[in-house]
């Protein structure tokens, strides 16, 4: 089991930059493929990046790749997602979620167990 505490929302201007964290306890965090999802309101949960346990393989969704970065650092027991370029569509709750399979490829939320709080994220045009 593992708990999951994201932060580093905030409010930003289009073309900014973010940089989102997720903070994971428990000794077998790097047993976990991760994955950042986000949802606005009105809106079903999105996929928006995976990485595997041991941060060699990402996948992206095409509205975002080239512009997000998805990496761990499994010594800190975190996962990061470095947004630049920021658009008003980006605009949602960030959410990190857990694969306890350690398959990094799945993007159906439903297949991930554990998943944190949630931090807004709001781009400005």
């Amino acid at each position: 089991q593992v708990q999951l505490v994201e932060s580093g929302g905030g409010l930003v201007q289009a073309g900014g930059s973010l940089r989102l964290s997720c903070a994971g306890s428990g000794r077998t965090f790097s047993v976990y493929a991760m994955g950042w999802f986000r949802q606005a309101p009105g809106m079903e949960r999105e996929f928006v990046a995976t990485i595997s346990r041991g941060g060699g393989n990402t996948y992206y969704a095409d509205s975002v790749k080239g512009r997000f970065t998805i990496s761990r650092d499994n010594a800190k027991n975190t996962v990061y997602l470095q947004m630049n370029s920021l658009k008003p569509e980006d605009t949602a709750v960030y959410y990190c979620a857990a694969n306890p399979s350690g398959s990094y490829y799945y993007t159906d939320p439903s297949r991930y167990d554990y998943w944190g709080q949630g931090t807004q994220v709001t781009v400005s045009s």
